[in-house]
């Protein structure tokens, strides 16, 4: 092969908003998946383990990758734009589908056991928390308070140990604890409507 060819598939001036990578990625170049992949396969696994855990998240990373280089369809999904968040939007989907099949089979295989025996109803419960903290986090919370939702809502720190661990003042922290609960609230109340 020869040096104009090689450059010509790796072009860095190429990107999912140009309308010949979009071309060759519907046709399935080669290069250019090879190139998703190692650009994405990082963020995509992070995507699959939000919801699953070890070899699950792994293992539909990896279908999803194997659809794009299989299957034609697949590829003309994706219409151009941000290839990652295409992307992590059809990992979660998938790991969404393996969590609730996987929970479907645990079901069945007891059939014997108690309602307090099954905990598949806990499991969702946890998805779906887990889901909804996250949207809040990307629609809502601002970049610069996500450090006080973690340390103070997620891990739950007393307020003196967040503030040390920040590197804020305490008061500080409690105003930003405050605003985050008016957003966190707001966000609650408008995802209970219908």
């Amino acid at each position: 092969m020869d040096v104009m060819a090689v450059a010509h598939e790796m072009s860095p001036s190429e990107s999912p908003h140009d309308p010949v990578w979009l071309d060759r990625f519907h046709a399935g170049d080669r290069a250019v998946l090879e190139q998703c992949y190692r650009d994405h396969f990082v963020n995509a696994l992070g995507a699959a383990a939000r919801i699953l855990s070890g070899i699950d998240a792994e293992t539909v990373t990896h279908e999803i990758f194997y659809r794009l280089l299989s299957d034609q369809g697949t590829r003309r999904a994706f219409g151009g734009g941000n290839l990652r968040a295409w992307l992590s939007k059809i990992v979660t989907n998938a790991a969404i589908d393996h969590h609730r099949r996987r929970r479907r089979e645990v079901a069945g295989d007891s059939e014997d056991e108690t309602p307090e025996e099954d905990s598949s109803g806990r499991l969702e419960e946890e998805l779906e928390a887990k889901l909804l903290i996250e949207r809040f986090c990307r629609e809502c919370l601002p970049d610069k308070w996500r450090g006080v939702f973690d340390a103070r809502f997620m891990r739950q720190l007393p307020q003196r140990d967040a503030a040390r661990e920040l590197g804020l003042l305490r008061s500080t922290l409690a105003y930003q604890e405050q605003q985050i609960r008016g957003l966190l609230t707001e966000f609650l109340l408008a995802s209970e409507e219908p």
